[in-house]
């Protein structure tokens, strides 16, 4: 446990030292906020759909703890390059806590950014519609924060060259935020679409969200939980797997 904390610790730490990071992390939720937020809100209305800023901010909130979790990898990749990850590997731990440690760590990081974003939606206008939903909310946040960080580390564990990691993330991240749900309403889709959707796993994070948030679960959160967790569970093995196939 105590490589655990360790790890998770040094995550935090690297993220605090970073402001740079914090800021350019806000700009695109904040442009996502405003060029979609007030772009479509005249046609939200238009269809019967309420405002637009409601629905879309769990969304942007789902975006950037996805993003944050998935790019949590090249933190792997920078101290494989610096030796850090050497250092790590020939500890007395198992590695299995190391590669926990790492995903809790960069979780943590993803939940801050999500939680600064919530909070720049509150000043656009996003209300939730209980004070107590906002901790059931954090619930998702959360689990999906695991999940990727996980599938970023476990990538992070095969690939070795920092181009060919953003070229394989920016394979799956783009198609698995834009079929998440997260931008439009997943009801009245086709069978195709409706079988893709429900395939990607932030799909089930957004739903998760904007049902706690506004009230609007288009699936259910007893799913919702269910998949996350699973999926949390699988992506937590293979990376293990794969962390523990690294040769010092």
């Amino acid at each position: 446990m105590g490589a655990i904390y360790i790890l998770w610790l040094r995550e935090l730490k690297r993220y605090a030292r970073s402001r740079v990071q914090i800021v350019v992390s806000l700009g695109q939720p904040i442009l996502y906020l405003v060029a979609f937020g007030a772009g479509f809100s005249p046609v939200f209305k238009q269809a019967g759909l309420g405002s637009y800023i409601q629905f879309i901010a769990p969304g942007i909130i789902g975006m950037t703890v996805l993003f944050s979790s998935v790019f949590n990898g090249i933190a792997m990749l920078w101290d494989r390059q610096f030796g850090f990850l050497k250092e790590t590997l020939v500890a007395p731990v198992l590695r299995l806590q190391i590669m926990i440690g790492r995903t809790l760590g960069g979780a943590t990081v993803s939940m801050i950014q999500g939680t600064l974003v919530f909070i720049i939606s509150v000043l656009f206008g996003f209300r939730p519609h209980s004070l107590m939903a906002v901790p059931a909310a954090f619930l998702f946040i959360f689990l999906v924060a695991m999940v990727f960080s996980a599938l970023g580390t476990a990538i992070g564990s095969v690939i070795k060259d920092m181009q060919g990691f953003q070229l394989v993330m920016n394979f799956l991240v783009m198609p698995i935020y834009f079929l998440s749900g997260a931008l439009y309403p997943l009801k009245n889709l086709g069978k195709v679409m409706t079988t893709i959707t429900r395939i990607d796993p932030l799909t089930y994070g957004v739903d998760g969200l904007r049902g706690t948030l506004i009230s609007n679960f288009q699936l259910s959160p007893q799913l919702d939980i269910a998949v996350l967790t699973t999926v949390m569970c699988c992506f937590l093995a293979l990376g293990a797997y794969l962390f523990s196939k690294i040769e010092v």
